[in-house]
This record gives structure tokens, sequence and C-alpha cells, in this order.
């Protein structure tokens, strides 16, 4: 299950040192990703590499964002080829993984399996910053867990998946490959986000609204 939890820390120098000089031309954002606006110079690929778990968005030869990604289980598996965006959906529920509501009664489970009993009704999991490559396949907002374990969608954490959303455009290419070459240099030394770790939101909060316009935050224990 994915998992809407934003985090911040503290931006890694190594990758800016592997750009050598990119910092100069546009900033660099986030504690795990590095991201610099476009020029409008050339055009945008969208690279992922399965094995190195990293996705690269280039214009030409100048990255605009490299960050981290989760992959697919050996169950289910991300596809592999060349594809192209042909959707994006800011405020996306998955029309498979979700809740069975009834009232305040919550239920976790898969939509073509309903309850027993009258009154239920079906809210799919929330997949904000959906951008959709392949019938049922996309990148969205996500825990990007250290090793594969979506059901073959790409996950980025809140801040990568906003900037991903707003550099890509509906006929975007997306090469996705086991390695590309960009893992040897910009993703050489990602540094990987901790948010996996944290407990899932609860489902009341998964279900609202509230899921696409606030990051949720465990309450301070301790009173």
């Amino acid at each position: 299950m994915d998992k809407v939890v934003e985090r911040k820390g503290y931006w890694f120098f190594v990758l800016t040192l592997l750009l050598a000089g990119c910092a100069s031309r546009g900033p660099v954002s986030g504690s795990y990703f590095f991201y610099q606006p476009p020029t409008g110079q050339g055009n945008r690929v969208v690279k992922v590499s399965l094995l190195n778990q990293a996705v690269y968005v280039m214009e030409g030869s100048r990255p605009l964002l490299v960050a981290p990604v989760g992959v697919g289980t050996a169950a289910h598996p991300t596809p592999t080829g060349h594809f192209r965006v042909f959707r994006k959906i800011a405020e996306k529920r998955s029309g498979s993984y979700g809740f069975w509501v009834r009232g305040d009664q919550i239920v976790k489970g898969e939509s073509p399996h309903k309850p027993s009993g009258s009154g239920w009704h079906y809210v799919g999991y929330p997949m904000p910053y959906w951008v959709e490559f392949l019938p049922g396949y996309g990148f969205h907002q996500g825990y990007v867990w250290p090793v594969p374990r979506t059901h073959g969608c790409l996950r980025l954490e809140q801040d990568a998946a906003r900037k991903f959303f707003e550099l890509v455009s509906v006929g975007t290419p997306v090469w996705i490959a086991q390695r590309q070459p960009e893992d040897d240099t910009l993703g050489k030394n990602l540094v990987r986000p901790q948010t996996w770790k944290e407990p899932d939101p609860p489902a009341s909060f998964l279900i609202s609204p509230l899921a696409f316009r606030e990051p949720w935050r465990p309450a301070p224990s301790g009173g």
C-alpha cells in the first residue's frame, strides 16, 4: 500500500558534485532528490532504472529531476520498454486497492471483493500526482521502499512526485529498463528516503479528501 506522508531532511551534496555546475543554472530541492527548472531548449524524456530504483527526467543531456522510485515486485513487475505519458490526474484513486466503507466501518480490501451485507461502497487508495504511461500503470506519490514493493507502479515521495507531475506532459516519452546510462553518474549515490518506516496513515484519513490536501503526521507522543 502507498503511504501519503511527506518528510523533509538535508540536501545531499554528493549529487550536486556529480552534476558539476548544474546548480548554478537552477535550484536544487529536497533531501533525497535533485531538481532544476527546465529551459525549454530540449525535448524531455523520462528514464527509469529498475535495478537502481531511480528516475531521471532529462532535457536533452541536462537533468531536470533525479529521484529514487519504488518499483514492482517479481510477482507484480514494472513493465519495461518505451512508452509515452497518456494521462495525468492530480487526485487519482486506485480502482483495485482501497477500502470498503459503510457508515463508520472501514475495511481494507480490493474492489472486486465486496464484504457481505448491504450498504458498502468502495473508496480507492489515494495515488496523488498520477502519471499514466500504460493502462493501469503509472507514476504516483507514495512511500518509496528500498526494495521492490509495488504492484508494478512507480512511486515517488511527495515533493518529487509534485515536481515530476509538473515536468511531464501527455506525450512525454518514458523509457523503463533494468539499467540506464545515468546510473553510473547521476544515480550513483542517491539518498533513499526513510518514510517507509513510518506507520500507515489511518484509513479515515486515506478515504477523505485530506489525503490530497496535506501530509499526514502521527500524533506526538507523551501528550
